[in-house]
């Protein structure tokens, strides 16, 4: 026995015109896909971390180098 679509369509047809018809409910629901799909794990990422300034991280950066070239220097001798 054959399946005759009579207008109801597939799962794939469905999918077809939500992805190619352009229409503004499908543009909306697509962008708020992606906002979850992107936002959840930069959620995740940046709630236990304080936001550190440029001027934090050079000043983090400068004890650094100089914790590294003070140790150098002392097994140099």
């Amino acid at each position: 026995m054959e399946k005759i679509n009579g207008g109801g369509g597939g799962f794939r047809a469905k999918m077809e015109h939500a992805l190619y018809s352009g229409e503004k409910k499908y543009v909306i629901g697509g962008i708020a896909i992606i906002g979850v799909i992107c936002g959840v794990p930069w959620y995740f990422m940046t709630r236990g971390s304080k936001q550190q300034s440029h001027q934090d991280y050079l000043e983090k950066a400068d004890k650094a180098r100089s914790a590294r070239l003070s140790a150098g220097s002392s097994s140099t001798k």
